[in-house]
């Protein structure tokens, strides 16, 4: 978290370059997140009530809720991290807007974990919120990595 130390990131072009990198990575965390998720708890509201709550006519069992709530802790955490050093990132290099999107960005985050736990534990209503909050949050991301790369870009040149 050097970067943050920083008075003018133009002007070290090592810097620039290892948080380019550090973006690259961010980005493909987020594609492997979706990936992911598709292909073990679903990613349309029929797949992850069937993860969630199981169903019958195909003997789909339902989640455990340790199963549950080990998914949700390192949902917790990677969500964190990510987030938290992506936000860094991009308030360093983007002058206007900023609060907006990073706002919107934590926001629908914490919105889409806190809907997951509602969605388990209260009523099915909020698998529709936290698929569109997971959504929300993943596309801001990748708005956020790219304009931070395209500002990172311009500046080292």
């Amino acid at each position: 978290m050097k970067f943050t130390l920083i008075n003018n990131i133009e002007k070290d072009s090592a810097m620039s370059l290892i948080l380019k990198g550090f973006l690259i990575f961010i980005f493909l965390y987020l594609i492997a997140d979706v990936l992911v998720m598709k292909s073990s708890f679903g990613i349309s509201i029929e797949t992850i009530n069937t993860t969630l709550f199981g169903n019958e006519e195909t003997y789909a069992d339902p989640l455990t809720e340790s199963a549950f709530l080990e998914f949700w802790h390192t949902q917790i955490f990677f969500i964190m991290m990510v987030l938290l050093t992506l936000n860094a990132i991009f308030i360093r290099v983007a002058k206007r807007s900023r609060v907006i999107l990073t706002n919107m960005l934590m926001i629908s985050a914490i919105s889409s974990l806190i809907s997951l736990a509602l969605a388990f534990y209260m009523s099915n209503i909020f698998v529709n919120i936290y698929l569109f909050t997971f959504s929300t949050w993943h596309a801001v991301a990748v708005y956020m990595i790219f304009y931070s790369f395209w500002k990172l870009n311009a500046k080292s040149i």
